[in-house]
């Protein structure tokens, strides 16, 4: 069993201790589960987002195809969960013991983001993990720190984050920095071997879902992030044109039709012929 410095620090029973880690597991990981958009493009749009684009049920694929107001409830959604996880886990931990409050913030950031990625209530097709990761990120960074201050975290993930995608506009690219980070700053800032098993299951779990763009990325192929929609609106109406094509197709009918039309015409003469 690994050895972590906060459990010998906070003295508790391991029966106890498994009890509100089990309870907290369930807690974080129903929470992720609500998937923002899926339930916005399933419930409020009525159209699947998983059904779209790169099929993925994350924050960059929702605005690439649906974009509006609706992205912001996406956000929300994705980001609260994850807080509200993270905060439970510290109101459990912090009756047991403090010293047990940032280990449970871990506890249930790793498993908000296993809900997140691999929702029960949506047939485990979740998304990436990325928002909802940060989100941990920034309630890991609140409060107290170890060798360093916690902040450190949130300040490399998202400080990297923003810097290569304002680059590059790669945001798969900011977010494999955010996970490779993750798991770094966590261990130079509390050093407790813990920490960072759970600090490598989420940016583990982060890469991993990124795995596809990350290939992409080395082939030159990967899509950048744009603000605006007019490249994809032009392209989309193209399955539209389509029925409009088909309409069309009936006109080499109606040409076939005229003959038709002609021999009824035609054939008043041909008593005249016989006569």
């Amino acid at each position: 069993m690994l050895q972590s410095r906060m459990l010998e620090a906070a003295g508790v029973s391991y029966g106890w201790l498994t009890v509100a880690a089990v309870g907290v597991a369930v807690v974080a990981y129903f929470l992720g589960c609500f998937n923002g958009a899926v339930v916005v493009s399933r419930y409020i749009l009525r159209d699947d987002i998983r059904e779209h684009g790169s099929g993925n049920a994350g924050l960059t694929n929702f605005y690439r195809v649906f974009g509006g107001p609706l992205t912001l409830v996406v956000i929300l959604g994705d980001a609260v969960k994850a807080v509200l996880a993270v905060l439970f886990a510290s109101f459990i931990a912090e009756q047991i013991s403090p010293e047990l409050v940032v280990l449970a913030k871990y506890w249930a950031g790793a498993f908000c983001m296993i809900g997140h990625m691999f929702p029960c209530t949506f047939q485990f097709r979740g998304g990436k993990g990325v928002l909802s990761g940060s989100a941990v990120a920034i309630m890991i960074g609140i409060g107290g720190g170890g060798v360093l201050p916690s902040w450190i975290i949130p300040v490399t993930v998202w400080g990297g984050f923003i810097v290569l995608v304002a680059a590059t506009r790669y945001v798969s690219l900011g977010s494999c920095w955010g996970g490779a980070s993750f798991i770094l700053a966590s261990w130079l800032v509390f050093r407790d071997p813990l920490i960072l098993l759970l600090a490598a299951v989420m940016g583990g779990l982060l890469l991993w879902g990124h795995r596809g763009n990350m290939v992409r990325l080395v082939k030159g192929t990967e899509r950048k992030f744009t603000f605006h929609k007019k490249a994809e609106s032009a392209a989309e109406p193209a399955p539209e044109a389509d029925p409009q094509e088909s309409a069309a197709e009936p006109e080499p009918e109606t040409t076939e039709s005229e003959p038709n039309d002609g021999e009824a015409a035609e054939q008043p003469a041909e008593p005249e012929e016989k006569a």
